[in-house]
């Protein structure tokens, strides 16, 4: 195989999202196989491979948001929409012009942002470059503007049906489940390519260490509390109220609901709703995601900053009551980590992942009182507990592993 320098782009590449996540671990194999890589992004992490920071590429941009806010929420687009969206490209495909050639990129893999139009310029800017340098190129779907209810009135019909995603010859498109595949065909007539989310199945999870060993504690948890953990960013999809639902129904002393994410990404009034849920009906709920990074560190007050990974070792019970999911990082995680789980049953997983055989208190939209039973019985019996997480890693290691996308990608990038 010929090695060649692969450039990631996306309008984030840090911090725990699936979409970072993902990059992240085909950054990686990418690696294995003998290939160069290189990020650009308007966010990165501070140990992001070979990096190169345009924070104009980020959804947070000002200029991104204003766009954004003219073009959803309305069928009626204002008179300045398109120049003011066409200016903004026109820099932008500069910019990115310009790390291609510096950086010697010779295939392109971008990171849902040519998939969700959170950042309507970057994503013009991004198929004019694909089209008009011929470079090789992949789209890197995880989730598509008509799966999302705030991007479905809007006045750029024209826009999102040729940009998001573009029908390109030297662009090839990755989704992560099928139920995407087979709408991207529907309503675009373009074929793609299905490689899910994955783990390295084959190398055993970290546990507890010097550094981890003390989570509970910062966290102001005692040894005998159940410390239940919602591995997930605090949007409304994550169906979280469904978690604080189930902890004031267990019929279990000393729960505690931690949520490890930040909110933010679609404002606070989230976040607010869930506190005060939490508070009227007695639940313990602690967001703590200021302790929690995409790697270990320091707060400026001297506390820990953990990854996420150390929260798994010392979870009792994991909650994933999400409405809908690309795929489901957190859930792979959950897995990997040997730890029991409550399921809703999103779309992709009745579609992709249930349907191989996975262990888990399933719901429907609601907490019942069978979910309640099995919930209660995972936290008090270790033999069923060990059943659960056992059959779940072993399905997990055959069908979701590093091999899979080893595979995957080798012929991909060839």
């Amino acid at each position: 195989m010929t090695a060649r320098r692969i450039g990631f782009v996306s309008m984030r590449l840090a911090g725990t999202d699936g979409v970072s996540l993902e990059a992240r671990k085909w950054a990686e194999v990418a690696h294995r196989l003998g290939h160069q890589v290189c990020y650009c992004a308007g966010e990165l992490d501070a140990d992001a491979p070979d990096p190169t920071l345009i924070p104009a590429l980020h959804f947070r941009d000002p200029e991104a948001i204003a766009i954004g806010q003219m073009a959803f929420g309305r069928t009626r687009p204002p008179t300045d929409l398109a120049p003011r969206l066409e200016r903004a490209a026109i820099n932008l495909q500069a910019a990115l012009r310009q790390w291609l050639d510096e950086a010697g990129v010779d295939l392109l893999v971008v990171e849902n942002a040519l998939a969700l139009p959170m950042h309507l310029p970057l994503g013009l800017a991004l198929a004019r470059l694909i089209a008009q340098t011929g470079i090789p190129a992949l789209s890197h779907e995880h989730d598509f503007y008509w799966e999302r209810e705030r991007f479905r009135v809007h006045a750029i019909p024209d826009v999102l049906d040729g940009v998001f995603p573009p029908d390109l010859p030297n662009l090839r498109h990755v989704v992560i489940n099928s139920l995407a595949q087979q709408a991207l065909r529907e309503r675009r007539g373009l074929e793609s390519v299905v490689i899910p989310n994955v783990l390295d199945f084959d190398t055993p999870p970290p546990g507890m260490d010097d550094y981890n060993a003390d989570l509970r504690a910062a966290l102001g948890l005692t040894p005998d509390d159940r410390l239940i953990l919602q591995p997930t960013r605090v949007v409304p999809r994550k169906g979280i109220e469904l978690a604080i639902d189930l902890v004031r129904r267990l019929p279990l002393a000393s729960c505690k609901l931690c949520l490890t994410h930040p909110a933010g990404d679609e404002g606070l009034d989230y976040l607010d709703r869930l506190q005060a849920q939490a508070a009227r009906v007695g639940v313990d709920l602690r967001y703590v995601a200021e302790r929690f990074g995409s790697q270990r560190g320091r707060l400026p007050d001297g506390r820990k900053v953990y990854s996420l990974w150390d929260a798994y070792p010392h979870a009792d019970f994991v909650t994933y009551p999400s409405r809908y999911e690309g795929f489901g990082n957190a859930l792979l995680e959950t897995i990997y980590f040997r730890r029991p789980a409550l399921v809703n049953r999103y779309p992709v997983y009745a579609a992709d992942i249930a349907p191989l055989g996975f262990d888990f208190v399933e719901i429907t939209g609601r907490i019942t009182a069978e979910a309640l039973a099995q919930v209660r019985l995972l936290l008090t019996d270790t033999t069923r507990r060990q059943q659960m997480v056992e059959r779940n890693y072993e399905l997990a290691r055959q069908h979701f592993s590093y091999t899979r996308l080893r595979s995957c990608l080798a012929d991909l990038f060839s």
